[in-house]
């Protein structure tokens, strides 16, 4: 079929058209795609506005077909996807003809990124991918710098640990040594109690959810950013920001500009790692796995930890750190005889992918078996770290740094979630888990329940 014999996406009613921006896109949006919103991650839980989004899908898939579905929105093209298939396509077709660079998305994290790989495009773009997969070891497990990164990670873990013990397990305690240990880890030890890089990253980070309506925070990026390479020059090979040091790149990839992404992802695996924690309280039988995979571990060291590894992605799929999955057509595209021209912005909501469309019925379950036995691997709706030739990076150091800090945490040690909404096992998995008020208490020993 040429060009000229093909048609256009096939539409929906205005009405489900309205339906789809109420309940998937504006409250995706609203929670904040760059740096949450506590009080709309609240009102979120309370109406179960991921399970009403999820369910619209839905019923899209059940009028329509398998889509994808044009839209209409803001003066910008939209297809919409719905099958598992399709979300592969465009995802193994990136960067080209499916770019990650939206407009969208370029105009946001310039806020705080403005050489980053995800917005960049042609040889830029496969430069600055190459020192990001060079410096974070992208296919290794454990990293070169794992040894340090253990030490650092636990030592903050620990401290965390003994306060939970005293006060209990909240986000804010948490939170506070989930940074300092972050800040060792990609910047050094100099980095641990400077917290006015990462709230300013916080602060820029605030900004840019707000990129279409606000100018660029130049000042304060450019502060940000000089801090960072303060940083980034005294550092030593143990720490993430190091291993750019002597990088053979091309003019203009801007190695240290690489940086502010990798604070950015490390602020979703926080969240990951206490929800994680969540999961773990309320299903006994895959706790006690966990704890069996380290018993009589010398938990200074760095280990596999495969299960937990695996707990932490599943994490990421009941409650998926990016909602909403954008690529934008470089070319004009014919996709099953329709023509989707260029500019077209790919929309895929995770939550519906990973609870609606995987293969398996763990769709609202906690089932970290997924990743070790196979199931995942074949899946093409499971994309928590997305996939293909923009996968995350970083996924590899995420896992061994959410793993590391469970396990320290879990240690001789027992946690009771005390939140209204709380994950158990025999229930199905709710749609939204807010991290904020996340409460545990915490104990020395095995008897809490």
């Amino acid at each position: 079929m040429t060009t000229t014999e093909t048609t256009t996406l096939p539409g929906i009613r205005p009405a489900d058209q309205a339906r789809v921006v109420a309940r998937v896109l504006l409250p995706a949006v609203a929670e904040g795609l760059v740096q949450r919103r506590s009080s709309v991650m609240a009102l979120a839980e309370r109406l179960r506005a991921d399970r009403a989004a999820v369910d619209t899908l839905r019923e899209l898939r059940e009028r329509y077909g398998r889509g994808p579905l044009g839209l209409r929105v803001a003066g910008r093209s939209l297809a919409l996807l719905l099958d598992p298939d399709d979300l592969a396509r465009v995802l193994s077709e990136s960067p080209e003809p499916f770019t990650p660079a939206v407009l969208e998305k370029r105009r946001a994290l310039e806020q705080f990124q403005p050489h980053g790989s995800l917005i960049s495009v042609g040889p830029e773009r496969r430069e600055r991918r190459r020192v990001n997969e060079l410096a974070l070891e992208t296919e290794r497990p454990l990293h070169d710098i794992a040894p340090a990164a253990v030490r650092r990670i636990r030592e903050e873990a620990l401290t965390v640990r003994k306060r939970a013990e005293a006060t209990g397990l909240t986000w804010d305690v948490f939170a506070a040594g989930w940074w300092r240990s972050v800040r060792r880890l990609v910047l050094g030890d100099a980095a641990r109690a400077d917290r006015r890089i990462t709230d300013s990253l916080a602060g820029l980070r605030t900004a840019a959810n707000w990129s279409l309506l606000r100018p660029t925070r130049r000042r304060t990026r450019a502060d940000f950013l000089r801090r960072l390479r303060r940083y980034a020059a005294q550092a030593g090979d143990d720490t993430l920001v190091g291993r750019l040091h002597g990088l053979d790149v091309a003019p203009g990839t801007d190695p240290v500009g690489q940086v502010p992404h990798w604070l950015f992802a490390f602020d979703a695996a926080g969240a990951a790692t206490l929800r994680t924690l969540a999961l773990l309280t309320g299903h006994p039988g895959r706790l006690a796995k966990s704890r069996a995979e380290f018993a009589g571990a010398d938990l200074s060291r760095p280990h596999p930890l495969r299960y937990l590894r695996a707990c932490v992605l599943d994490a990421v799929r009941l409650w998926p750190t990016t909602p909403l999955l954008l690529r934008e057509s470089t070319l004009d595209t014919v996709w099953r005889g329709a023509l989707v021209p260029a500019g077209t912005a790919f929309v895929a909501h995770t939550p519906y992918f990973h609870r609606v469309e995987v293969a398996g019925p763990y769709g609202d379950e906690f089932e970290p078996e997924i990743w070790l036995d196979g199931r995942a691997e074949r899946d093409p709706a499971l994309a928590p770290f997305s996939a293909g030739p923009a996968r995350c990076p970083g996924e590899n150091l995420v896992l061994l740094t959410a793993s590391t800090w469970l396990a320290a945490l879990l240690e001789d040690h027992s946690y009771r979630l005390d939140s209204p909404v709380r994950p158990r096992v025999g229930e199905p998995i709710p749609a939204t888990l807010n991290h904020f008020p996340l409460r545990f208490t915490a104990q020395a020993g095995s008897a809490l329940v």
